[in-house]
C-alpha cells in the first residue's frame, strides 16, 4: 500500500506539478541554508570584532610591554575585517536565495547605528528633476510638499565631500497622489560611500597593498573618520558587485591558445601562527604572435601547493602552457587527459638561471667580498649563457609578429643555434659527475627537451615564462606591507580583485578609474551587454556622454 502511495504518477500534468513542487522545495532549503550560512558569518565577525576590542583595552590599560602586543591587534584587526567582509558576502548571498521562495524568512545584519557625516565636509547639492506628471492620473498640476535627501560620502583625492542628491516630492492637485524621482543607486546595497571612494578603498588594498586598517586611520588624519567595520563590510559588497565580469574574465583567460602560469607564496593567518598558502596566476598574452585576444590574467589561492589545485583550474582548458618543471602540471600534459592533453612548453629562463648563477663575474666578486659561500666562475655555464643569450636576442627582433613569420625566423636561425646547443650539452654532461651543479642544469634541459623545443615548432610559443612572473611581480611587493591573508576566504578574495586590477593593468586601463566608472554604472547595466564593461571594452560614462552629445 505504501508503495502505491509512493509511485510516480502517470499524468503529465501531475509530474510536472510534483516537479515544481520538488524544485520550490529545494529553493527553500538552499535560501535557509544561505541564511545559516550568513548567520554564522556575522556571529563570527562579532566575536572576532570584541576580540579586537578587548585586545585595545588591555592595550591601553597595561601599555605596551612589547613588540607583538602590537603586532597582536594587527592580526586581529585583519581577521575582523576579513570575517566582516565574509558576513556581507553571505548575507547579500542569502538575500538572492530568499528572493526566490515565498516561505522563507529573509535575514538582514544588526549593523551600529552609523555615524553622521562630519559637519566640515563641503556639501555639493545634486537636485534630480522632479516629475512632470502625476504617477496616477498624468495630471500636471503638481505642488512641492517637502523633499527626501539621500547623503553619500564621495571622495575628489585628497578632498572629500558629502554628496547630498535632493528628491523633491510633488503632490497632484487633482488626485493628491505624491509623487517624487527615485532614489539614486549605490554601488552596493545601502550604500553609504560613492563609487570613487569603493574603488579608492578597493584599489589601495589590492592595487597598492594597504590593510583597511592602515587606510582607516589616514582617513581620520584627514579628519574623516569610518569605522574599520565599515570599510570592510564595503569590500564584501564590493567584491559581490563584481562577481559577474570576473567570470568574463575567467572565459576569456581559459580560452587563450597558449597561457602562461606560475604561483607564488602567500603567507595566511592560522590559529597561533602563519601557513604559507599559494597564489596561482594564469596570463593570456598574445601580444606577442601579434594574437587578436586582449591580455588577462586570472589568479586563484589555495591553502597549499598540492597539484590538484591547477589541474581544477585548467579542467576546462586545451592549449598550450607555459610554466615551470612543478610536478603538479603533469597530470594535464598526459594522453588521456579530456578535452585533450595541454602541450607544456617550457621557459628558457628558468633553465638560464642556474648557469648563470656560475656565469655571474660581478656577483661571484661580491660575495668573495662580502666573506659569504662563493660560487665556482665556470666557463661551461658562461658559455650556455652566451648561447640562451643569443636565443633571446633573436626573439626580441621577432616579437609582435605573427604566429608564421615567427616560426620562420626560428627555423632558419634558432634551430641551428638550438641543436648546436644540444650536442654542447650533452658532450659536456658526459665529462661531469652526477652530483655536480652543472650536470643538474644540464639535466633540467635535456630532460625536457621537447618541452624546451616547442617553440622551434609553434609561433604561438614564447621563448620564456616572465608574463607571468611580471603579473606576480605585485604580490611579492604586498607581503612586505600586508605581512599574511587573514583568511582563506580572504586569500580568494584578494584573488579575485587581483584579477581585475592586473587585467585592467595590462590593457593600459586606470584601475582605480575603471573600478569606479563600473562601480556606478554596473547595477543599471544591461545583463547582456556586461562585456562593454570588460577593462579592454571600457568606455568611460564621460566619454559616452560626450559622444552622445555631439
Amino acid at each position: 500500500m505504501n508503495a502505491d502511495r509512493d509511485a510516480a504518477p502517470d499524468d503529465v500534468a501531475a509530474l510536472k506539478k510534483a516537479l515544481a513542487a520538488e524544485r520550490t522545495k529545494g529553493l527553500e532549503i538552499a535560501a535557509e541554508l544561505a541564511v545559516a550560512h550568513a548567520k554564522a558569518a556575522e556571529d563570527g565577525a562579532l566575536i572576532a570584532q570584541q576580540k579586537l576590542q578587548i585586545a585595545k583595552l588591555k592595550h591601553q590599560i597595561y601599555g605596551q610591554r612589547s613588540e607583538r602586543s602590537a603586532r597582536l591587534i594587527e592580526q586581529l584587526a585583519l581577521t575582523f575585517e576579513e570575517l566582516e567582509a565574509d558576513a556581507t558576502e553571505d548575507e547579500l548571498a542569502a538575500e538572492r536565495a530568499v528572493a526566490k521562495t515565498t516561505t522563507v524568512g529573509g535575514f538582514t545584519r544588526k549593523r551600529p547605528e552609523r555615524q553622521t557625516f562630519p559637519d566640515h565636509l563641503p556639501r555639493e547639492r545634486v537636485v534630480v528633476d522632479p516629475p512632470t506628471a502625476c504617477e496616477c492620473c498624468g495630471g500636471n498640476r503638481l505642488r512641492k510638499l517637502g523633499e527626501g535627501v539621500t547623503r553619500t560620502l564621495e571622495v575628489v583625492p585628497r578632498q572629500w565631500k558629502v554628496v547630498e542628491t535632493v528628491r523633491e516630492k510633488f503632490s497632484c492637485r487633482d488626485c493628491e497622489k505624491i509623487s517624487r524621482a527615485p532614489a539614486p543607486f549605490h554601488a552596493i546595497a545601502r550604500g553609504w560611500a560613492g563609487s570613487s571612494l569603493l574603488a579608492m578603498i578597493m584599489f589601495e588594498k589590492f592595487g597598492q597593498h594597504q590593510p583597511l586598517n592602515r587606510q582607516a586611520e589616514r582617513y581620520a588624519l584627514e579628519g574623516v573618520p569610518v569605522a574599520l567595520s565599515t570599510i570592510a563590510d564595503a569590500v564584501g559588497s564590493v567584491c559581490a558587485s563584481l562577481d559577474p565580469l570576473l567570470r568574463l574574465v575567467d572565459a576569456h583567460v581559459m580560452a587563450a591558445e597558449r597561457l602562461h602560469a606560475d604561483d607564488t607564496t602567500v603567507p595566511v593567518l592560522a590559529k597561533g601562527k602563519t601557513d604559507t598558502a599559494r597564489c596561482w596566476i594564469y596570463v593570456r598574452d598574445d601580444r606577442p604572435f601579434s594574437g587578436a585576444g586582449p591580455p588577462a590574467a586570472m589568479f586563484y589561492y589555495s591553502r597549499d601547493r598540492k597539484g590538484e589545485h591547477p589541474q581544477a583550474h585548467l579542467v576546462r582548458y586545451a592549449g598550450i602552457l607555459q610554466a615551470d618543471a612543478y610536478d603538479g602540471y603533469n597530470q594535464l600534459y598526459l594522453a588521456g587527459r579530456q578535452p585533450r592533453p595541454i602541450r607544456e612548453a617550457a621557459c628558457w629562463s628558468h633553465g638560464r638561471r642556474p648557469f648563470f648563477a656560475m656565469a655571474d663575474i660581478e656577483e661571484i666578486a661580491r660575495r668573495k667580498a662580502a666573506g659569504k659561500k662563493e660560487i665556482p666562475l665556470s666557463p661551461i655555464a658562461i658559455e650556455v649563457v652566451r648561447w640562451i643569450d643569443t636565443l633571446f636576442e633573436i626573439e626580441r627582433s621577432i616579437n609582435g609578429k605573427n604566429a608564421e613569420e615567427r616560426l620562420q625566423v626560428r627555423q632558419t636561425l634558432s634551430r641551428p643555434l638550438v641543436e648546436d646547443l644540444q650536442v654542447y650539452m650533452r658532450d659536456q654532461l658526459a665529462k661531469l659527475s652526477r652530483g655536480h651543479d652543472l650536470a643538474k642544469a644540464f639535466n633540467y634541459i635535456l630532460k625536457r627537451w621537447a618541452s624546451f623545443t616547442l617553440f622551434l615548432e609553434d609561433g604561438r610559443v614564447c621563448l620564456s615564462n616572465n608574463a607571468a612572473e611580471r603579473g606576480l611581480r605585485g604580490i611579492a611587493l604586498g607581503r612586505k606591507s600586508w605581512l599574511f591573508c587573514g583568511s582563506d576566504r580572504g586569500g580568494r578574495r584578494a584573488a579575485a580583485i587581483y584579477s581585475l586590477v592586473v587585467t585592467a593593468k595590462m590593457n593600459g586601463v586606470d584601475p582605480q578609474a575603471w573600478l569606479a566608472d563600473v562601480l556606478a554604472r554596473i547595477a543599471a547595466h544591461p545583463a547582456h551587454r556586461l562585456d562593454e564593461m570588460l577593462p579592454w571594452n571600457w568606455t568611460p560614462a564621460s566619454a559616452l556622454s560626450a559622444r552622445a552629445a555631439a
